[in-house]
């Protein structure tokens, strides 16, 4: 496919990357749409690199076409992730990301191809998405009885609500240290998300499992709807 450039962000470009256990975020920028046939053959190669290499099954990669598509944060681009192809836009977060501290693998800088984005329009993306995404998603309880949801619904309020307050995008690490210094959530889940991500992660029981899905909800929901009335609380 030749693309113009390749960039990481996430983690890796924030410098709080853990091998195996953190997503490996890529943007490839094309010069043109790829076609049903090449669709076909990116996910048999992305399948063969999960396959044949562990830490591929965490490599999530976009492939927008540069241009007047790529200048538009609401176009959705084909992209890799959670062992599929889909098409999710390259939102406001992912934008200043690359332009803040964005690793220029290949071609030129993200400068280049990425229009920059003001203040407003990412506190506005982080607002819509706690509104439109998180808030409703705390309902459903379910979902909180899996390591993932618990993870990245704690981390992303604590991201958002630095954002919102000083405009920074924050690390993980950081996000954590803020869920127990700033924000007071529960201890015991933090302690959980802390040791997953940088320490001996254990088995989850049933029992705890539907106990922390209980404090992360009861958390979780109230402090979305505070941040989003006054992100300066």
């Amino acid at each position: 496919l030749s693309p113009v450039a390749v960039w990481a962000h996430g983690s890796l470009g924030g410098g709080d990357y853990r091998p195996g256990r953190s997503d490996l975020d890529l943007i490839a920028v094309l010069r043109r749409p790829v076609t049903r046939a090449e669709r076909r053959r990116l996910a048999a190669l992305h399948r063969r690199l999960t396959n044949g290499l562990p830490l591929a099954a965490r490599l999530h990669c976009a492939y927008p076409v540069a241009g007047e598509a790529l200048a538009d944060p609401a176009r959705p681009h084909l992209a890799w992730a959670h062992r599929r192809l889909l098409h999710p836009p390259v939102t406001e977060v992912t934008r200043c990301e690359l332009h803040r501290f964005g690793v220029v693998l290949s071609g030129g800088p993200p400068a280049e191809l990425l229009p920059e984005v003001t203040d407003d329009q990412l506190a506005g993306f982080v607002v819509r998405d706690l509104r439109e995404y998180w808030r409703p998603a705390v309902r459903r309880e379910r979902l909180w009885r899996q390591d993932v949801w618990v993870d990245l619904g704690l981390l992303t309020l604590a991201r958002a609500s630095a954002t919102l307050r000083t405009g920074a995008l924050i690390t993980k690490a950081e996000a954590l240290d803020a869920l127990t210094t700033e924000l007071e959530a529960p201890a015991e889940v933090v302690a959980d998300i802390r040791r997953r991500r940088y320490g001996d992660p254990v088995p989850v029981s049933r029992r705890w499992a539907a106990r922390r899905a209980a404090l992360t909800t009861g958390f979780l929901g109230p402090a979305i709807d505070r941040l989003v009335e006054d992100p300066g609380f």
